[in-house]
C-alpha cells in the first residue's frame, strides 16, 4: 500500500478518528463516540447461524455460514433488515470471539463465514479472520455490504476476502441522496466495485459453489428509481461481461418506505422482468 493510503491500514489506530467508510465521520470510537453508523470500537453481533436463502452458489448442502452485524453505513429508507441494520441490538463482540463463530460455523458443515453488512467494522474482521485462518478456518469468506465502501478499506482487505458481494443500489446520486443521505453513492460503488473485481475477479464456482470472486446484488426498484439499466451497463462495460449479478425482484415497502410515495409499492412484473431481460442481453451471468 503507498504512502497516500498508509491511513487506511486496517489497524486499531484508525478506529481513533473513524474514515472507513466514505462518511468520513472522524470519532473516536475507541474512546466510545459513535458516528452515522452507531457503533463504537467493537463489532456487534446480531445473530449467527447458517443461512439458506442466499444465492445457490453460497448455499449448497450446509448453507451460508452469516454473522449478522448490527448498525449501518448506509441507513436505506426502505432497508429490508431494518431490526438489525438500523439497530446497535446484539452482542459486542472481540476478534477472537468472532474468529471462534467462524471456526463454529464451519463445524456446523457451513459453506463459507458470510459477514452480512460489514463495512464499518472492517477492522475487527480483519482481525478476527487472520485469527481465524491461523486457527484452521478453511472456508471461503464473503464479505457481504452494501456497495458504500472506501477503496482504501478495501485495500486492506486483500487477500482477507475471497468473495464480494455488494449491492449496486443506485445509479442516480439524487435517489441515493434522498433515499440513503448518500449523494455520492453511485461513484463510490463504481470506484469500490472495481477494486473489488481487481482483487478478486469473476466469480469462480466449483461443484455449484463459490468458491471466490465477485458477485453483484441489484435490488430491482418501483418506478425505475434504481436505474437498472445503467447499473448493468456499467457491469457489463466497466466490470466484466462475466459479472455474476443477482437482479432482485423482492422489493417489499419496509421500514420507512411509506414516507416517499415513489418506493411505496412493489416493482411490478414487467419492471423485474425488463430488468433481467437487459443483463441477459449485455452477456452478464445471473445468479438465483
Amino acid at each position: 500500500m503507498n504512502a497516500e493510503n498508509k491511513v487506511f491500514e486496517l489497524t486499531e489506530e484508525l478506529l481513533g478518528s473513524c474514515e472507513l467508510c466514505p462518511r468520513k465521520c472522524k470519532v473516536n470510537r475507541l474512546a466510545g463516540e459513535v458516528g452515522f453508523c452507531r457503533i463504537g470500537s467493537e463489532a456487534v453481533v446480531a445473530s449467527v447461524g447458517p443461512h439458506f436463502g442466499e444465492e445457490s452458489v453460497l448455499v449448497g448442502s450446509g448453507g451460508s455460514g452469516t454473522i449478522f452485524l448490527a448498525g449501518c453505513n448506509l441507513g436505506c429508507s426502505f432497508c429490508q433488515n431494518f431490526d438489525i441494520s438500523h439497530s446497535n441490538e446484539g452482542v459486542e463482540t472481540r476478534p477472537k470471539e468472532m474468529a471462534e463463530l467462524m471456526l463454529g460455523l464451519e463445524r456446523r458443515g457451513c459453506e463459507n463465514v458470510n459477514f452480512v453488512t460489514p463495512s464499518h467494522v472492517a477492522v475487527r474482521i480483519a482481525e478476527a479472520v487472520g485469527i481465524a485462518r491461523r486457527g484452521g478456518l478453511k472456508v471461503p469468506i464473503v464479505y457481504n455490504c452494501g456497495g458504500y465502501e472506501s477503496v482504501g478499506t478495501l485495500e486492506g482487505l486483500a487477500e482477507l476476502v475471497d468473495i464480494y458481494m455488494p449491492d449496486f443500489k443506485f445509479a442516480d446520486g439524487r435517489v441515493a441522496e434522498r433515499l440513503c443521505e448518500a449523494g455520492d453513492y453511485p461513484e463510490v460503488c463504481k470506484a469500490a466495485l472495481k477494486e473489488m473485481h481487481r482483487q478478486v475477479g469473476d466469480l469462480q464456482i466449483e461443484n455449484g459453489l463459490a468458491t471466490g470472486g465477485l458477485l453483484v446484488r441489484h435490488l430491482v426498484l418501483p418506478n425505475g428509481l434504481a436505474g437498472s439499466e445503467e447499473v448493468l451497463e456499467f457491469l457489463a462495460k466497466e466490470i466484466s461481461t462475466n459479472t455474476f449479478v443477482n437482479v432482485m425482484g423482492q422489493y417489499r415497502p419496509c421500514f420507512r418506505a411509506g414516507e416517499f410515495g415513489e418506493i411505496a409499492r412493489m416493482p411490478s412484473r414487467e419492471e423485474i422482468s425488463t430488468a433481467k431481460d437487459y443483463a441477459r442481453r449485455l452477456g452478464l451471468r445471473l445468479a438465483e
